[in-house]
């Protein structure tokens, strides 16, 4: 039988089946072999809320969606190219992401009667059987089975057996897309080499469903994807968690100060936590606290104590935590805040995407209470953003809060570190132990307006600290209501005075003036910039903005602003940095608003951006 090749630009795919099918494995598999080849990817798993939901329900759903192309691309794709379900609960969920005319790989196995009816099919009705896909490529097999055959010399039980069926998708999708699967294996070495039954099931299966595709006369086509036109360079995948993680390993390694961080277990934010407590040989700390208070208030304590103090949250545990980021205010010590968005609110929508959280980041405190904002755009801009983050923490001698979310988090795509050389310093200084007869003034500042830090234990600078309002120079406790006022407003100016010490504002695409800009924040960067770059090459007068500083915003942003008949923003929210912009700058900013817990699409911010060009 004669396999022919057809090359394509990009492909997106999606992985769906019931939590316990191993999707997320099964793709972030496939994204490291794409990682390998140098194709350019970006990622979106969809993890399910429920921790074990029944099996074979709609809520218990798990998908991974993967987009690779030959070009640069900044989203994991609106719609779908292929996707795979294991079963019908995953294709009744994301049947609509697939595009007219795509590839339908089932596993048949998983629509018997009994998971057509928990996926609440009419009873009698099989979409694989019912001619109700004919507009689809529709690929079935039954994964189950096959792969029970190809483990049957293994001596283990069918259960056991039936969790590599994952795997024997992944096989016959290597051969399909003419990929290798050493980097997988050598992946199954390292996490099973000392279980060697489970190390052979699943190498089986993999191997299993290659030769399935490849000897199977059904499968005519194989595909490839070309490398990607990227800056050379050694790129590694990356999640934004991961990224967070390592920047701020980095920021500690570079400003020479131990990394604490003090955390309580939140979704999506947990993995910023699983990542930093494999790096003690780093001299990091983590610590796995009894709440969310525990949490800050002993990052507040390291911080206190000359470390780099960090507590991370989602926010559910950013509200627990407001009024210990009062206390780190008044403090005036370095402490960052790590918020994770999901959606809310309350418990909400634990494991879905929002940029939520921007009001409760500016404003969800008591009293007049100021703290930095800075956001990251995509999961490598982590690194480099958490790093800046933590530069203004503790060079300004305040809390700052730094934003990501559910979406970045989780998402992947290629990245070209930096050498350790090429980071900028991150001075820090602390104060000097006085000579005799000299009084320390805690409150006494340079001209950055922030206050000294000063190291516990060092004789001489032993000063007051707490919650209540603070004597200007001495620390003292004060209730004068002429120092309170004064004291509210340094704090604000402290902050205001960092727009000084930041880059001004660039715009990401587009002329400087022209009749459309679109500001964006956080994960929205992907959609705006696609949509933009089309519209632009369409000859249309339209620009981007993309924001890391929130508060405060650059001191040019404001002119930017003037050079534009429209601005309007795009947010996973229902408007919450277009109200800032218009109370800063009195421009009559307009919102895009989407709260489904899903990102905004390329496709869908087209449409709407069209209507002001």
């Amino acid at each position: 039988m004669t396999v022919k090749e057809e090359v394509l630009q990009e492909v997106v795919i999606k992985f769906a089946g019931d939590s316990g099918d191993g999707m997320q494995l099964t793709g972030s598999q496939f994204t490291n072999n794409t990682a390998l080849l140098g194709i350019d990817l970006a990622t979106f798993p969809d993890f399910p809320a429920e921790i074990r939901a029944p099996i074979g329900t709609i809520p218990g759903v798990s998908g991974y969606q993967l987009r690779f192309s030959s070009d640069r691309i900044y989203t994991p794709g609106d719609a779908c190219d292929v996707l795979v379900c294991m079963n019908a609960a995953a294709l009744k969920t994301n049947l609509t992401a697939l595009k007219k005319g795509g590839k339908i790989i089932a596993n048949s196995d998983g629509f018997d009667s009994r998971n057509l009816r928990l996926a609440n099919y009419p009873e009698g009705v099989n979409p694989l059987e019912d001619g109700s896909l004919e507009s689809y490529d529709l690929i079935k097999m039954d994964v189950t089975k096959m792969t029970r055959e190809a483990l049957k010399e293994i001596t283990m039980g069918t259960k056991e057996k039936d969790r590599a069926k994952n795997m024997f998708v992944l096989g016959f999708l290597y051969w399909m897309y003419g990929r290798e699967m050493e980097n997988t294996i050598g992946f199954f070495q390292e996490k099973f080499g000392k279980k060697p039954e489970i190390f052979e099931s699943n190498v089986k299966a993999l191997k299993a469903g290659y030769n399935y595709g490849d000897t199977t006369e059904t499968f005519t086509t194989k595909y490839t994807v070309a490398k990607a036109k990227m800056e050379p360079g050694t790129y590694r995948s990356i999640m934004g968690n991961q990224a967070t993680a390592l920047g701020l390993i980095a920021a500690a390694q570079k400003s020479g100060l131990p990394l604490f961080l003090g955390s309580y277990p939140i979704t999506p934010a947990s993995d910023i936590l699983h990542e930093l407590s494999k790096y003690k040989n780093f001299g990091v700390k983590t610590f796995q606290a009894e709440d969310e208070i525990a949490a800050i208030t002993s990052a507040i304590g390291a911080a206190y104590g000359g470390n780099l103090g960090i507590t991370t949250s989602s926010g559910p545990g950013i509200a627990l935590k407001g009024e210990a980021m009062g206390l780190a205010v008044m403090l005036e010590i370095p402490l960052l805040i790590i918020n994770v968005q999901r959606g809310g609110p309350s418990t909400g929508l634990p494991t879905k995407t929002e940029q939520s959280d921007l009001m409760q980041a500016y404003y969800g405190r008591n009293g007049e209470c100021p703290m930095p904002v800075i956001s990251a755009s995509t999961p490598h801009d982590c690194f480099d953003a958490v790093y800046e983050a933590v530069r203004i923490a503790v060079q300004h001698m305040t809390p700052v809060i730094f934003l990501t979310d559910g979406y970045i988090a989780n998402g992947a795509e290629p990245w070209k570190f930096p050498k350790a050389a090429d980071l900028p310093e991150i001075k820090v200084s602390f104060a000097e132990k006085l000579a005799d007869g000299e009084k320390f003034k805690p409150y006494q500042r340079d001209e950055k307006l922030a206050r000294p830090w000063a190291i516990p234990g060092t004789p001489g600078l032993e000063h007051r600290v707490g919650g209540i309002e603070k004597q200007d120079i001495t620390g003292n406790i004060s209730y004068d209501p002429a120092n309170h006022q004064h004291m509210v407003n340094t704090r604000q100016a402290k902050v205001d005075m960092i727009a000084n010490y930041i880059p001004d504002q660039q715009l990401d695409s587009g002329k400087e003036k022209g009749k459309v800009l679109v500001i964006g924040w956080g994960s929205t960067y992907g959609a705006i910039k696609s949509a933009c770059t089309e519209l632009q090459n369409a000859g249309k007068s339209i620009s981007h903005a993309h924001l890391r500083y929130i508060r405060p915003f650059p001191k040019n942003l404001g002119d930017i602003i003037k050079n534009f008949d429209t601005v309007i923003i795009p947010e996973i929210n229902n408007g919450q940095l277009v109200k800032i912009i218009r109370d800063v700058y009195f421009v009559d900013a307009k919102p895009y608003n989407k709260v489904m817990g899903v990102p905004i699409t390329k496709g869908e911010l087209l449409e709407e951006l069209s209507k002001y060009l």
